[in-house]
């Protein structure tokens, strides 16, 4: 039992570590400049370490001091975690374009007729050799650790499960494997609260006073600490590591065990997969994985930009609404199996029901959302004789052409920055704060110079917010009823010698072509609707905005795709 406990506390805390990415993946996008694709493949990477080897380790399980490799895997995934803190420590505090002179630089991007000079000091300051250089340190550690952190994971759920297995008795031997795979359930949602509570902190915190920050975390610029919770989840799998390093290796040897050896390794695999329900249903669990895979990756950066939330409260509702939702159908599934003891045909006929009615309360998502609001020079313009960037009224502006610091003009059109809206004054809360700009001569209202607030205006959509997340939760709900039942599909189809090595096939099927490639997928599609993206030193980084009309219909067509596959 105390095996038991120390493994659900390690599986636990290794899940922090791998869940509390997805969970901050667009605040590290914005802090290192980089694209979905890139952050989609980096989200994925873990995966590659862990399918090289999972085969070999599962199939060399009962030769080896299981504890003690499950401990040595657990301190592997402990360093992967420091180590993905780390590009916070290596690298300099956050820039961002400023409208007020700060400690950080004396630009500023106010409306300055007088200085035609000030057009150097924005564009190329952060385009050293060394900054460059920087940048691919930083995403050079992150793969490494992500590699890490999938190779430390390889022992510790096959090892552990077939330790506990060896060792209860058949009565409790389903308790506890139950008890271990709610924990692997609950365990992403726990990431995505950390993630949470983590984002509400300023990510220079131990670097910068808080009162030398001017941004708020409503404001589109704002990072979180996303470093502390890897510090702290990696903390916690140390700790978890310690107890594996004292359990016994000895154990009373199974009767009738199987022997497995190398030379009927491809014999093996053959007569599995030319199993037709053991390849349908691992092909359906595929297209579901899939989505999932890039439903837990982006969702949260889904909703920041649809509705307009901040990153601590997106996860907060996926944490809190979206993942239980899946738990809840997982637990319903089963149950229903277990209460009315169904045949094979009829775990089919429940999968596709509960697929069919997911299609049915998925397929309106599709439509609720807004386009994105009106920002001026890049999603809207007031008449079409001026192009992108030159507006009449900022002309005599010299803005610089990086500059990013939204404001949200009193006529409700969004500027880039204060300097692209020819606001010349800026006025200042007691706390250092903004509290609006004045003098703008691009916002007229009846004939006088407008002023703006900052910050983005947002899209406009919190009416469609809470629909969209019942639909979502919803859907989740009945996709996951298919869950148990399709596990039972193929252990009660294949020959009970091929269980292990059948189910060990089915997850790096799951790994290669769903877990691996659909993070990646997901953000080519996502990149492929920016309309206005960051540019550091010449190479595009960050999206600064997206058309959302396209952003929704991509992400969540790709998802309804998926479904449909699964179906």
């Amino acid at each position: 039992q105390f095996f038991v406990f120390c493994h659900g506390l390690l599986q636990l805390s290794q899940l922090l570590v791998s869940g509390y990415l997805k969970s901050s993946i667009s605040t590290i996008e914005r802090r290192y400049g980089l694209s979905s694709q890139t952050s989609g493949l980096l989200a994925s990477f873990n995966e590659v370490g862990n399918t090289l080897l999972i085969v070999f380790i599962s199939y060399f399980g009962s030769r080896v001091h299981r504890p003690r490799f499950i401990g040595c895997g657990a301190i592997l995934v402990s360093l992967a975690g420091f180590l993905m803190s780390l590009p916070h420590f290596i690298t300099g505090p956050y820039k961002y374009d400023q409208s007020v002179a700060s400690m950080f630089s004396n630009t500023t991007d106010l409306c300055e007729p007088r200085v035609p000079a000030s057009q150097g000091n924005f564009s190329d300051a952060g385009c050293t050799p060394h900054a460059a250089r920087e940048n691919h340190e930083v995403l050079l550690v992150m793969f490494i650790a992500q590699a890490l952190l999938g190779i430390g994971g390889v022992p510790i759920q096959p090892f552990g499960i077939s330790y506990i297995d060896d060792f209860a008795s058949e009565r409790n031997s389903p308790l506890y494997l139950g008890i271990l795979f709610s924990v692997t359930v609950i365990g992403p949602g726990v990431a995505f609260m950390l993630g949470s509570a983590m984002l509400r902190f300023y990510v220079d915190i131990d670097k910068v006073a808080r009162d030398g920050v001017q941004l708020t975390n409503k404001d589109p610029r704002w990072v979180g600490a996303w470093w502390l919770g890897f510090l702290i989840a990696a903390s916690l799998v140390a700790v978890s590591a310690v107890p594996y390093f004292f359990f016994p290796r000895e154990m009373p040897k199974e009767v009738g065990e199987f022997p497995l050896f190398l030379s009927d390794f491809p014999l093996v695999l053959l007569r599995n997969l030319r199993h037709p329900v053991y390849l349908l249903v691992v092909l359906a669990q595929v297209n579901l994985s899939a989505m999932v895979a890039g439903l837990a990756t982006f969702m949260g950066k889904f909703l920041e930009r649809q509705f307009s939330l901040t990153a601590s409260l997106a996860n907060m509702i996926i944490g809190a609404v979206n993942i239980p939702g899946a738990m809840v159908g997982i637990v319903v599934g089963g149950a229903i199996l277990k209460r009315f003891q169904m045949s094979l045909r009829q775990c089919s006929a429940m999968c596709v029901l509960g697929m069919f009615l997911c299609l049915l309360v998925a397929f309106p998502l599709l439509f609720l959302g807004c386009p994105t609001q009106k920002v001026a020079g890049v999603t809207y313009s007031e008449s079409s004789e001026f192009g992108h960037h030159a507006l009449e009224c900022n002309r005599q502006c010299n803005c610089p052409e990086k500059a990013y610091n939204p404001i949200c003009g009193s006529n409700a059109i969004e500027y880039i920055s204060p300097c692209s809206a020819g606001c010349r004054v800026v006025n200042i809360n007691a706390d250092n704060s903004v509290l609006n700009y004045t003098n703008c001569s691009c916002i007229s209202e009846n004939g006088l110079a407008g002023f703006a607030k900052p910050g983005t205006c947002g899209t406009g959509c919190s009416h469609l917010f809470l629909p969209f997340v019942v639909l979502s939760c919803l859907a989740g709900i009945l996709a996951s009823t298919s869950h148990t039942p399709s596990f039972m599909l193929i252990l009660r189809s294949i020959q009970p010698e091929d269980k292990s090595f059948a189910v060990g096939i089915q997850f790096m099927l799951l790994r290669v072509l769903a877990w691996m490639p659909g993070p990646v997928l997901y953000g080519s599609a996502i990149d492929t609707t920016c309309i206005l993206w960051e540019k550091k030193c010449d190479r595009k980084a960050a999206c600064r905005y997206y058309d959302n009309n396209l952003f929704r219909q991509r992400y969540l067509g790709l998802q309804f795709f998926f479904e449909v596959g699964a179906f």
